[in-house]
């Protein structure tokens, strides 16, 4: 592909030659002569003045010389255009495997592929141009629209309602029953009944092995363009807000809130009945007890602002110092004052 016709499909403008050829998406120090890269952190800039790449996106104020640039406001996500260009996901042809059951009254849409050993149950809508590969298991009354797709093993629970443009990665559960059990007279325990739904807007993405558990009552939710990483736990009742990240290895105990714009990093776990206000980051590792305000950053366990945990941490470090100078002037003050302190 010549660097014009992807600088005017990723949306940047181009100062170089039009017509070198490119032919792949590389880093900065692995990138060919007929390779794009990017530049989108300041502390990089050796590494693109010295890398080996034909092109180099950039944002608009950057000073490079010597090579072709594309400009853009944020290079990395041209860069996550330009790799749509020469990686674009492979789409199965529409057909169902022989091997397939699919239960009679199944509604598909138009362009379905339904890959092998899949399982429809009874009653379930599926819109257009959706795919399900091999192993999938979709229960009676689920409701999915247009443009689904589903990897292997993917397993979409009873009544579930999916929206548009959602992806489900392998392993992914939906609708699973949430954690819950009385505990009777003679410490056993009473399983309670999860029949509640859950609800996936459009262009959601839940990857690898995370589970989207179903409540007792009320709904789970995860809603428009929210993203899901690997082995994610999300509880019963919960409800995640629109463009929200929960990244590797998250927990969130029952009936959480998450606003819109959320990220909670790798591991953070999130105690029951709470909530996280709008555009909130929770660092790694962070365990939340309670509310968390909107446009806040909050870090370790019990988490606490940001700021004043950096100096929590820099003087935890400093602890056996800071003991042994207290037992010094513990004493001192003994020996000049005779007391007992």
């Amino acid at each position: 592909m010549k660097l014009g016709e992807v600088a005017g499909r990723i949306e940047c403008s181009l100062e170089g030659p039009a017509e070198m050829e490119i032919t792949g998406v590389a880093g900065l120090e692995e990138a060919g002569p007929a390779e794009l890269s990017f530049l989108a952190n300041p502390k990089y800039v050796q590494k693109a003045v010295e890398t080996g790449a034909g092109a180099v996106i950039v944002r608009r104020e950057v000073r490079l010389s010597g090579r072709a640039l594309l400009r853009a406001d944020d290079p990395y996500l041209a860069f996550a255009r330009a790799i749509e260009l020469f990686h674009a996901p492979a789409r199965p042809e529409p057909g169902i495997h022989p091997s397939a059951v699919i239960a009679p009254g199944v509604k598909l849409g138009h362009n379905a592929s339904v890959g092998p050993h899949c399982v429809i149950e009874e009653d379930v809508l599926m819109g257009d141009d959706c795919v399900l590969k091999g192993f999938v298991m979709i229960y009676s009354g689920a409701r999915i629209g247009d443009r689904f797709f589903a990897h292997s093993h993917a397993v979409v629970r009873e009544s579930v309602q999916i929206g548009d443009d959602v992806v489900l990665q392998n392993g992914v559960v939906v609708g699973a029953d949430g954690f819950g059990f009385a505990r009777q007279a003679d410490g056993s325990y009473c399983k309670i009944l999860q029949p509640g739904p859950v609800v996936i807007e459009n262009g959601v993405e839940i990857q690898a092995n995370s589970c989207i558990d179903r409540p007792s009552v009320g709904v789970t939710r995860l809603r428009r363009g929210v993203k899901v990483d690997n082995l994610v736990q999300v509880g019963h009742g919960c409800d995640i807000g629109e463009n929200t990240l929960l990244c590797a290895q998250v927990g969130l105990a029952g009936s959480s809130k998450v606003g819109k714009n959320v990220i909670l990093t790798g591991q953070v776990g999130l105690a029951g009945h709470l909530t996280v206000g709008d555009h909130s980051v929770v660092t790694p590792q962070s365990g939340v007890p309670g509310d968390v305000p909107a446009h806040s950053i909050v870090s370790g366990s019990p988490a606490i602002e940001h700021t004043r945990w950096l100096k929590a941490s820099a003087a935890y470090s400093r602890l056996p110092e800071i003991y042994s100078s207290l037992r010094k002037i513990r004493d001192f003050l003994n020996d000049k004052m005779g007391a007992n302190l």
